[in-house]
């Protein structure tokens, strides 16, 4: 699965454009799919038995990027964030353009900003990006207002079990989807690769409607902070302690007995399960478990360092654990 993971991180997909990664995984499966007005892909899965409830997996095919929205005199290009992204982790980061222009995130120099002002983070429409143009008819030849872009980061495997790139978040999700959908799976289930969840969770709104599942599970990235200064909950979740459950987040408050039914699968099955220890961020079991009378949903998370940059680290080790307490869930839960 580290190869999958691999090629689908290195694909471009900011959100409005995923097209690129759904016709990849279009590429790897043979079960009947549809792509939905959204642009959701909805695969069908069987399995060896017809399960009495319909278990619908979730994971969202968009990344992070930024949409240009014009270029100044001087051929600077400036944009907007799609998705939440820290000004920090931007400046001075090369970006890509979805027509393959360059650039480097920038900023006025130091020395030329109020004394006041030094110790600020700037915000982003404070940025720009250096695509090498002489000046702003230059730099429309190359980018116009409405291209988006991502971080311009490769993956690499290293040290003990870890792995960085961009777009882990929720590339990790989408390739343990497409490992269920080419298994030999117990029971079917209904496999939706959702569209724009960096940016409001439109996409998944639109899947669960139409997929009118009896239960969901939404596989994700969550923020580990298991880094040197962070002590207990704050740390999040921890790289290598298995698969993170959410409680609540920004928009969902889950099911208490789901919640513990998870934790007892994994015990009974000898899976690694950690609990998400702080209430932040939000995902696709927002408009899911909202859908038409309700749907019971549960959010797996992959824990991951430095989540929203050109340099995401999961550990290898939990991602199995995640495909280990998907597929006992769906048993489960039929």
């Amino acid at each position: 699965m580290l190869e999958t993971i691999k090629a689908l991180c290195e694909i471009n997909a900011p959100s409005g454009r995923e097209g690129a990664v759904r016709e990849y995984i279009i590429s790897k499966i043979s079960s009947p799919y549809t792509v939905d007005a959204a642009g959701n892909l909805i695969v069908y899965k069987e399995g060896r038995q017809r399960a009495k409830k319909k278990v619908m997996f979730a994971a969202h095919m968009d990344e992070v990027g930024i949409i240009a929205t014009g270029a100044d005199a001087e051929g600077f290009i400036k944009f907007a964030a799609t998705g939440a992204i820290d000004p920090k982790v931007l400046l001075g980061k090369r970006v890509i353009f979805d027509n393959g222009t360059y650039g480097v995130a920038g900023l006025k120099p130091v020395h030329l900003i109020d004394r006041a002002d030094r110790g600020k983070m700037p915000a982003i429409d404070a940025m720009y990006i250096d695509i090498g143009a002489k000046d702003k008819a230059e730099a429309e030849k190359h980018v116009s207002p409405g291209q988006a872009g991502v971080f311009a980061s490769g993956f690499t495997a290293f040290g003990d079990h870890k792995i960085k790139s961009k777009a882990l978040d929720d590339r990790v999700g989408c390739a343990i989807l497409l490992d269920m959908i080419n298994s030999d799976l117990e029971y079917g289930a209904v496999f939706a690769f959702t569209v724009k969840e960096e940016v409001g969770l439109i996409g998944a709104a639109a899947a669960a409607f139409g997929v009118e599942p009896d239960f969901a599970v939404v596989l994700e990235t969550t923020t580990a902070a298991d880094i040197a200064g962070v002590s207990g909950e704050k740390r999040v979740c921890v790289l290598g302690e298995g698969a993170a459950v959410s409680f609540m987040d920004r928009t969902t408050v889950y099911s208490p007995e789901l919640f513990r039914r998870v934790f007892e699968i994994a015990e009974k099955k000898g899976i690694k399960a950690q609990p998400k220890t702080v209430v932040a961020g939000g995902n696709d079991a927002g408009p899911i478990h909202k859908s038409r009378a309700g749907v019971p949903t549960i959010t797996l998370n992959t824990p991951c360092r430095y989540i929203h940059s050109p340099s995401c680290v999961a550990d290898t080790r939990d991602i199995g654990e995640l495909r280990k307490l998907a597929e006992a869930c769906l048993y489960d839960f039929i």
